[in-house]
């Protein structure tokens, strides 16, 4: 009997997945443990393995479609066995924005008639009667053209964008194609000069040249012209980064915001990895941060902590969340009790998280659980910046280069490495003045030497 092998749900919060890659195909026989393919979530690309064992016989997820966990991906069996009937794996349904209630029409509706497509592509709505707005509220009539056959094609060979004229055919104001010929001639398109290459790559990547401006000799539309409006189209974001968007939209929206800054003398820190590193002790600058880190949020729980509706959760178990650039946006390792962590433990583990980030092989246990989060641009040469907080958390740290700068000690100008970090803190939770002592004690512990010559 064929076996349905489903799409499973790698996360708590995990609705949605697309399968990045098939690593099998129909005919390939399959084992337990093998990978079936790659999915994207709203985290990182993970393989899958299968469960089962048998031939692929169909499969019904395409890659690149975003479907709900759980459907049927594909069907294993004996070559040669019937298929059973599969349900093609239906899209995710986008979130829908609030909309106003629609006013209640006048007369009944006529049934709607079938979409069209334009020679854009894209999908035309049919006509609706034309309904005057009730004295309370102001209805705007949005013109949604249906074009003739001949206007489709006449457009369809210049180029031209049909939601941008207004029909002049009959009551319904069809679109025909003397409108379009109109519109050739009242919107410049007639006096464009476009060179032959130019149009070509147009057509055939539906760009609309009346909305280019040439800059060749007299305005000629060039190639590059047109490379340039490929390059402007809109991209579709990948999941990992929709969800970053919706994520750090919601918490700059919902969680007031504050900031901390100064200013860590790094010099005998790095003088002592120096001389760690002689010792063939090799141990980061990131390492002594993220422990100087969780060593401060034990002294300060509320830092550690979130807003639960009304209420404040001060989290137990210090887990520093490591952000990781990746090709394809942002994710954030954890690592688990790091207050409880020797530094070479810690040192192992980050190097292991960021190995599995650059190479899509985090797991959800990978990045769960984190109360405190750390944002490392240290190696990017940047003098200062903020960081918006990781909704579930009361703050997030900022960490910028280690750059030499004149400083005054003792009443003598000299230059030291100094490091400048800023936290970002939700007000609900943390006050200005704890927000000062915390990144205070995080630099007290950062130059305080005897501190690491005690761990080491």
């Amino acid at each position: 009997m064929a076996t349905l092998v489903p799409i499973p749900k790698l996360g708590q919060s995990e609705e949605t997945v697309i399968i990045d890659s098939w690593r099998a195909k129909v005919g390939d026989i399959i084992k337990k443990g093998d990978i079936l393919f790659e999915v994207e979530t709203d985290k990182a690309v993970l393989e899958v393995e299968s469960q089962f064992e048998g031939t692929v016989l169909k499969i019904v997820v395409p890659a690149g479609k975003e479907v709900p966990v759980m459907i049927t991906a594909c069907v294993l069996g004996k070559p040669g066995e019937e298929i059973p009937d599969v349900v093609e794996a239906p899209a995710a349904a986008p979130a829908k924005p609030a909309a106003a209630p629609a006013p209640k029409p006048a007369t009944p509706a006529p049934a709607a008639a079938a979409p069209t497509q334009t020679s854009t592509g894209q999908v035309q709505k049919a006509n609706a009667p034309f309904e005057p707005a009730s004295a309370s509220a102001f209805v705007p009539v949005v013109h949604i053209p249906n074009p003739s056959p001949r206007a489709r094609k006449f457009a369809q060979d210049f180029l031209i964008d049909l939601d941008k004229i207004n029909g002049s055919g009959g009551a319904a104001g069809r679109v025909n194609e003397q409108d379009v010929k109109n519109y050739l001639e009242t919107s410049g398109y007639n006096d464009k000069k476009i060179t032959p290459s130019a149009f070509n790559l147009a057509k055939k990547e539906d760009i609309e040249l009346v909305a280019i401006d040439g800059s060749g000799d007299s305005g000629r539309v060039t190639l590059s012209d047109v490379k340039d409006a490929i390059n402007e189209k809109p991209q579709e974001m990948n999941a990992m980064r929709r969800i970053i968007a919706e994520r750090l939209t919601e918490s700059k929206q919902t969680i007031p915001h504050f900031y901390v800054t100064v200013s860590i003398d790094m010099t005998d820190l790095m003088a002592k990895r120096k001389q760690l590193k002689e010792d063939d002790i090799n141990l980061s600058v990131n390492v002594f941060i993220v422990k100087a880190a969780a060593m401060s949020l034990k002294e300060f729980p509320y830092v550690n902590a979130a807003v639960q509706g009304n209420a404040i959760v001060r989290k137990s178990k210090v887990n520093v969340g490591v952000a990781v650039s990746v090709d394809n946006g942002l994710v954030v390792p954890v690592v688990k009790n790091t207050d409880r962590k020797a530094l070479d433990e810690i040192q192992a583990e980050v190097a292991e998280l960021a190995e599995k980030a650059r190479t899509n092989k985090l797991g959800t246990d990978d990045m769960k659980g984190g109360t405190f989060t750390i944002s490392n641009m240290g190696m990017l040469n940047v003098e200062s910046f903020g960081a918006i907080i990781n909704p579930g958390e009361a703050a997030i740290l900022a960490v910028s280069s280690s750059i030499p700068t004149p400083v005054v000690i003792d009443g003598e100008i000299v230059v030291r490495s100094i490091m400048k970090v800023t936290l970002s803190a939700d007000h609900r939770v943390v006050d200005g003045a704890m927000g000062a002592e915390f990144v205070n004690a995080f630099k007290n512990k950062l130059e305080d030497i005897e501190l690491w010559d005690d761990m080491i």
